[in-house]
């Protein structure tokens, strides 16, 4: 981990990433992508670990997106793969994430918001997909397609204007809007939901909403049912039905 991404366990199971350079709108310098790799990783590792938050200091910007200094003095031309943490691109995460968007998520912002599964704005929230407006490249708003209309999607790439919460809620980038001095909670009040659940259960479902995404109906299905096999064969698929008939909390062991 590096100063400018911090990393904490505020309850049992649940991990929040938190870039820490609002001085800089917690843009993705070099710093800030090492401290993202590093805490992305470390939270695969622990097994104790359900869910993980990835959010930001102060409440003008998530994210800015990539700096742009560094662009400059680099020279850079194609953003290697390996440059930015994506979720679901060139970092395995299985479990749970949810982006708590507390300002801004501009280009790279956007981005890492993006490669969360689930995500929680402040209603002072802006995103927008601003690459055009600096020459710049936005290859990584591919999936989109799968999560907004495309006549949206067209729009935010062809003009690099901001929506704000609302309508990110309204065409359904976003899963919840809070008001700034509840995001977070807000935010954990749904890690909170997930990890009270069957671990085997919640792990699955997330591999069948990528599957649903990536394939079509007979090929999804029939892995689908492949990706539920360890969950159906577990302790927890008997733990479960056991413990609603004797009307008690499930104890899961995630075996």
């Amino acid at each position: 981990m590096t100063d400018a991404v911090r990393f904490d366990v505020p309850e049992p199971g649940i991990a929040i990433l938190t870039i820490d350079r609002p001085e800089a709108r917690n843009a993705l310098g070099r710093e800030v992508r090492e401290g993202l790799f590093a805490g992305w990783e470390r939270f695969e590792r622990d097994p104790a670990l359900k869910v993980a938050i990835l959010t930001a200091t102060g409440d003008k910007a998530f994210c800015a997106g990539g700096d742009l200094k560094e662009m400059a003095e680099l020279k850079l031309v194609v953003p290697p793969p390996s440059m930015f943490p994506v979720p679901g691109d060139n970092l395995t995460v299985t479990k749970p994430t949810i982006a708590a968007v507390n300002g801004v998520a501009y280009a790279g912002g956007w981005l890492i918001a993006q490669a969360c599964d689930l995500c929680v704005a402040s209603t002072h929230a802006r995103f927008a997909i601003t690459e055009a407006k600096v020459g710049r490249g936005s290859p990584w708003a591919a999936p989109l397609i799968h999560m907004i209309p495309q006549r949206i999607f067209m729009e935010v790439v062809l003009t690099g204007e901001p929506i704000t919460a609302q309508r990110a809620y309204e065409i359904g980038l976003v899963n919840r809007v809070a008001e700034p001095g509840r995001l977070i909670e807000e935010a954990l009040t749904l890690a909170r939901t997930i990890a009270a659940n069957a671990p085997l259960s919640v792990l699955a479902g997330k591999e069948t909403v990528h599957l649903a995404t990536e394939m079509g109906k007979t090929a999804a299905l029939r892995a689908a049912r492949h990706a539920w096999e360890t969950a159906y064969r577990s302790q927890d698929a008997q733990e479960g039905p056991r413990a609603f008939a004797e009307k008690r909390k499930p104890d899961w062991k995630g075996a």
